[in-house]
């Protein structure tokens, strides 16, 4: 049997969980929508929280709330045409929200330590347009946030504003960064709990608000701009909302998905330490051979994926296939898309790395005898 790179986390007794809700009569967002939530808000740390269909849905949104002026936080608003810089070694997720903002793409270079976003670079490109950072904690290793705001103060000294962070942590339910779980920094953050993530809803996420005034905006404009505690028009009839001040999306979760993401919740917790106890592993038992080049460990890390730099990188996805053990790049650079030609740079940093970016299974369903053998084959090949 093969070793796969991905597995999907389910509770084995989802049924007991979900039969309930299904036949309850009430299975779009209610009173387990808001259960969730709250067990979410014990996790993160963060009561500003608010779960969505899908991570790409929070990412969308992030955007849509920062055209908005705020002086609650000294914000100057966006405008179309503004610029995000963002990664390219990520999933399409993260940036094909920035395109539907109508918002413009600066890529920024990785850093081959980390395959994390290269903040010199990002300092490098700042500009007067630069309204929002987004960027993807990879594998689940943070980004070096304490970094990044030095460059936000940077940016307010020469251009007089800070722009936003957006943190993707589509890969990242789980690490920390200074002791404190991602979503507690002062951006905002936005998490999938698509299938195959440490935390499945089946589909998913969640977005954590740094403000009031966002979280507000958030909670509106996630089902088309109503408030859903303000119903009853003209107190004559309950189903008919008032007026609407910003129209919004149907971005919501449903009570199927939360009832999912509640019985897999301290499944997750537990998987996060597996994957982090697999990652230390290999890495005390990778280092110094030839042709293999470990990337930066980080206990913090949830390590969602092990990504590593190997030579002969073809070659070794063949020769692991055929030693049944699944591995990947598992993100094709974004900028490589026709959709996104008008915004080509060179990403020297990336380039090289693509040779050799490689990710390797490291998830909760290995044993040990598997990880002594993806070790062993390593060493061989």
């Amino acid at each position: 049997m093969s070793i796969p790179l991905f597995k999907v986390a389910m509770n084995p007794d989802i049924s007991t969980f979900l039969t309930p809700v299904l036949t309850s009569g009430f299975i779009t967002q209610g009173p387990k929508v808001e259960e969730f939530e709250k067990q979410l808000l014990d996790y993160i740390g963060n009561s500003k929280l608010l779960t969505l269909n899908a991570a790409t849905s929070g990412l969308t949104l992030a955007l849509r709330l920062l055209f908005n002026q705020d002086s609650s936080f000294n914000w100057p608003g966006m405008e179309v045409g503004d610029e995000v810089l963002t990664s390219a070694l990520t999933c399409t997720a993260t940036n094909w929200p920035i395109l539907a903002n109508n918002l413009n793409i600066k890529w920024v270079d990785i850093d081959q330590n980390t395959a994390n976003m290269n903040l010199d670079d990002l300092k490098n490109k700042l500009s007067t347009k630069t309204k929002v950072i987004l960027v993807v904690h990879w594998g689940g290793t943070p980004v070096d946030l304490e970094k990044l705001q030095g460059i936000q103060d940077y940016s307010f000294d020469k251009f007089g504003f800070r722009p936003m962070i957006i943190e993707d942590c589509a890969h990242a339910f789980g690490a920390e960064y200074k002791d404190q779980n991602l979503g507690n920094h002062g951006n905002i953050c936005v998490f999938s709990f698509q299938a195959i993530k440490h935390l499945t809803t089946g589909d998913g996420g969640m977005i954590v608000l740094p403000y009031d005034t966002l979280y507000e905006r958030a909670k509106l404009l996630r089902w088309y701009g109503i408030d859903r505690n303000a119903r009853n028009f003209n107190r004559k009839d309950f189903r008919l909302e008032k007026d609407i001040e910003e129209w919004g999306y149907k971005f919501h979760m449903n009570d199927i998905a939360a009832t999912i993401g509640l019985s897999n919740l301290s499944v997750a917790i537990e998987n996060v330490e597996k994957h982090r106890n697999n990652a230390k592993y290999y890495s005390e038992n990778l280092q110094n051979i030839k042709g293999i080049t470990l990337m930066e460990y980080n206990p913090d890390s949830s390590y969602w994926i092990y990504t590593l730099k190997v030579d002969r990188k073809q070659e070794f996805i063949n020769y692991m296939k055929e030693n049944g053990v699944s591995v990947s790049q598992v993100h094709n650079r974004n900028d490589n898309h026709s959709c996104v030609n008008q915004y080509k740079v060179q990403l020297p940093e990336l380039d090289e790395l693509e040779n050799s970016l490689i990710c390797i299974p490291v998830g909760w369903w290995l044993s040990h005898d598997d990880l002594d053998k993806i070790i062993s084959l390593i060493k061989k090949f």
